[in-house]
């Protein structure tokens, strides 16, 4: 039996996928780099002015791509998401779970409702449209590919003097129980279910921490010695989503240039 090409493993084209949080930082990027392989892409985030700027950028690279707005904590906005993509492209084969939210504060005093709201987003919502995005895939027949963006700290405990972030920390580490619950629950589906755990790249999220302590957090936790760099997550998603990783399955992939091998 011949093996294909290695440039045809790694070609979308023809795939639909969505990416939450798709209309800035980490999101947009690896938008785009689905979006570059060949996919039309689907982008959700909550502020309409962030995903008018992303969908233009993304059009102007040439990909097909269309934005919704919503939270992926909403049932009736994820429902619509499924509906609306399904309605314009006719199928979905892809889903990258990277929204997410979090807020800080001494673990001693961190408050219930933001830790109720963090985990509503980041756990309760990749959940609710996995299962729906599932369901289609299951529907069309063909399988799928979903790929949970988790954290190093999802990973390992951080020093609260850098990441007072119980409540994100956690749900990082519990959207990992997920990929590999899901994995095996969709395997008989030909769905694939994967993670990524991202280090520190230059984010409007880890803005604040990199600000105050990025060059002790490059020197001291990161055997590479630097942060990650904008780019550096395009090929790792591309691959997830590709057929050049058709034997992986409730796999974690740290991408945090060594964090998490000290």
């Amino acid at each position: 039996m011949e093996t294909p090409r290695v440039g045809k493993l790694f070609d979308l084209s023809g795939k639909v996928a969505i990416v939450t949080g798709g209309s800035r930082g980490l999101g947009l990027e690896m938008a785009e780099g689905l979006g570059e392989a060949g996919a039309a892409v689907v982008i959700t985030g909550r502020r309409e002015s962030f995903l008018q700027e992303a969908e233009a950028h993304l059009r102007s690279r040439g990909i097909e791509v269309l934005a919704c707005q919503g939270s992926v904590a909403d049932p009736a906005a994820v429902a619509e998401l499924v509906r609306v993509t399904r309605e314009r492209f006719g199928r979905i084969d892809i889903l990258v779970n990277n929204a997410g939210i979090t807020w800080g504060a001494p673990t001693l005093e961190h408050p219930l409702e933001k830790w109720q709201q963090v985990l509503e987003t980041n756990v309760t919502g990749a959940w609710l449209l996995s299962q729906a995005v599932c369901r289609a895939m299951v529907e069309q027949g063909e399988g799928g590919r979903i790929i949970n963006i988790s954290s190093y700290a999802g990973l390992q405990g951080t020093p609260q003097a850098v990441m007072p972030t119980v409540g994100y920390n956690t749900s990082k580490a519990a959207l990992i129980g997920l990929t590999r619950t899901l994995a095996v629950h969709m395997a008989e589906h030909g769905i694939l279910v994967n993670a990524i755990c991202p280090g520190f790249f230059p984010t409007r999220m880890t803005r604040g921490i990199l600000e105050a302590a990025g060059d002790q957090i490059a020197a001291a936790g990161v055997p590479l010695g630097r942060i990650g760099r904008p780019g550096e997550l395009k090929g790792v998603v591309v691959f997830l989503a590709s057929a050049a990783s058709s034997y992986i399955t409730g796999q974690v992939i740290p991408v945090d240039g060594g964090m998490t091998a000290w």
